[in-house]
C-alpha cells in the first residue's frame, strides 16, 4: 500500500493524477461499445455469443430466463439461519426506504393559478446482480426494496449464469421479495439488452445496480435510451483515522472493501506516520488470513494509497475532493469531520461503524456512486424510481391578468407563435 506524505502540502493536483483512470476507462469504453452495438443489432443472437465467450456458460433463448419454480428449487437450498438473516436486513431497508417517500402536492397560488409536483413510479426497472467472482444477496435487496417501495410494477432481475445455482442465498432474496422475472445473463450485453430489449428480454426504463467497469460504462453509454441510477462500482472506501483507533480495525476495513474486485481503490487518509506504518503492517499480516487474498493483494497494492496530511481540516479537505463511494470516520470525536464532509456516497460515524454494516444490514442501500461521482450523485433511494410531473392550472381570470405580461415575454424571444397561443384565449376569456 503506497504511502503518500502531503504534511507539508495539500497537493490536489498530485492527488488528482495519483487517482487518474482515463486510460483505463478509454479503452474499457471502446471494447463496452462494440458490445452494446452487437446487441442493439442482432439481440439474442448476440447476447448468448457473448455469454458463452465471457461465462463459458452455453446459453441460447430458451434458457435465458429462469423459470419462477427454477428460483424456487434453488432457494430451498439456502441456510434457514441466513434466510432469517436476510429477512431482518429485508426489514431494515424497507423501514429506511419508507421514510424517503414523497407525497404529490398541489398549492392555490392565488388569482386562479393551482401549481403543484406529481410523483408517479417508473413502470419498470432492471436491476443488476454482479456474479462472476462473488454472488450478492445483499445487493437484491438494497436494489429491490428501495423500487418496490416507490411502487415499480416490473422489476426486472439480470444476473450471470450459475449465480443462482451456485448461491442459494440469491434465490432466497429473489424469492422472499417475490421477484420472477431473472435473467441468466450478465456484464455489458445484459446492461444492453435491458435497454434495447431482445426477442426475449423487453426493455426496461431505467437501470440500476453495482457492477464491474465493464457493466457501469455500458450503463453510461445507454443513458439517454434508458435512465441510469449512477456510476456504482468497483468499490472504493476511505478511512479517516486518528491515533486512538485500533491499526488492526483500519486494515480490516480497508480490506474488506478490497477484497470485493483487483479495481476496488482503498484509502487511508490519517496524519500521524505511526498510524500509517502501523496500518501497512496490519494490512500486510491480514492480507494472508483471507480466502480472497489474491484479488484484495492486487487492489492494495496497485491502487490502495495511505495519505498523510497535516490535519483534520486537510483530511476534510481531501475526503471532499477525491468524493469516494465510503466514507469512515474512525476518531475518538468523529463529529467535526464527519458534519463537514460533503461528496461521499455514505459516511460511518465512529469507531463501531465500519463500512459492512451498512453493505448488509443497516437500511440504507449499499448502491452508491463511485469512482469520485459523489460530487454529484447519491445513494440509490426511492426518489430514484419516481419521475416528478409539474402540474399547472390556469383559470380564465388567471390568463386574463397575467397573459399580456406572457405575451411580451414571447415577442421578446422572438416566438410570436408562443404569444399568439395566449392572445387567442385572452379574447374569449
Amino acid at each position: 500500500m503506497r504511502i503518500v506524505d502531503l504534511s507539508a502540502t495539500l497537493d490536489l493536483r498530485e492527488v488528482d493524477s495519483l487517482l487518474a483512470t482515463d486510460d483505463e476507462e478509454q479503452s474499457v469504453n471502446k471494447v463496452v461499445q462494440d458490445i452494446l452495438n452487437d446487441v442493439r443489432k442482432r439481440k439474442d443472437q448476440a447476447v448468448c455469443e457473448y455469454t458463452r465467450r465471457f461465462d463459458e456458460f452455453d446459453l441460447t433463448p430458451d434458457l435465458m430466463r429462469v423459470p419462477p419454480e427454477h428460483i424456487r428449487e434453488y432457494a430451498a437450498g439456502a441456510d434457514d439461519e441466513l434466510v432469517e438473516i436476510l429477512r431482518k436486513a429485508i426489514h431494515n431497508i424497507r423501514d429506511f426506504h419508507e421514510q424517503q417517500v414523497e407525497e404529490s402536492w398541489e398549492y392555490y397560488a392565488g388569482d386562479g393559478v393551482r401549481l403543484g409536483l406529481r410523483r408517479t413510479p417508473i413502470a419498470s426497472a432492471g436491476v443488476y446482480i454482479p456474479g462472476g467472482k462473488a454472488a450478492y444477496p445483499s445487493s437484491v435487496l438494497m436494489n429491490v426494496v428501495p423500487a418496490q417501495v416507490a411502487g415499480v410494477e416490473r422489476i426486472v432481475v439480470v444476473t450471470p449464469p450459475r449465480s443462482l445455482e451456485e448461491n442459494p442465498l440469491v434465490a432466497a432474496a429473489l424469492q422472499l421479495l417475490n421477484v420472477h422475472e431473472v435473467y441468466r445473463i450478465g456484464g455489458a450485453h445484459a446492461v444492453g439488452a435491458l435497454a434495447y430489449g431482445t426477442e426475449t428480454v423487453p426493455r426496461v426504463q431505467k437501470i440500476v445496480g453495482p457492477g464491474n467497469q465493464y457493466v457501469q460504462s455500458a450503463k453510461r453509454q445507454v443513458y439517454g435510451t434508458v435512465d441510469i441510477d449512477m456510476i456504482a462500482g468497483p468499490s472504493e472506501v476511505a478511512i479517516v483515522a486518528d491515533e486512538t483507533c485500533d491499526p488492526s480495525w483500519i486494515a480490516a476495513d480497508l480490506l474488506a472493501q478490497a477484497e470485493h474486485d483487483e479495481m476496488a481503490r482503498v484509502w487511508l487518509i490519517c496524519w500521524s506516520k505511526g498510524v500509517a506504518a502501523a496500518v501497512f503492517d496490519e494490512v500486510e499480516t491480514q492480507l494472508e488470513l483471507l480466502d480472497r487474498k489474491a484479488i484484495a493483494r492486487l487492489a492494495v497494492v496497485n491502487r490502495g494509497i495511505t495519505f498523510i496530511v497535516r490535519d483534520e481540516e486537510d483530511a476534510i479537505e481531501l475526503v471532499n475532493h477525491i468524493a469516494p463511494e465510503h466514507v469512515e470516520v474512525l476518531m475518538a470525536e468523529p463529529e467535526h469531520v464527519t458534519d463537514n464532509i460533503r461528496n461521499a456516497g455514505a459516511v460511518f460515524i465512529g469507531r463501531y461503524a465500519p463500512t459492512v454494516v451498512g453493505d448488509y444490514f443497516a437500511g440504507p442501500s449499499h448502491v452508491l456512486p463511485t469512482n469520485r461521482t459523489a460530487r454529484f450523485f447519491s445513494p440509490l433511494g426511492v426518489p430514484d424510481f419516481l419521475k416528478r410531473t409539474s402540474v399547472i392550472r390556469y383559470s380564465g381570470r388567471a390568463l386574463e391578468r397575467f397573459g399580456g405580461m406572457i405575451e411580451k415575454f414571447a415577442i421578446a424571444e422572438g416566438l410570436t407563435g408562443h404569444a399568439r397561443s395566449i392572445t387567442i384565449r385572452r379574447r374569449q376569456a
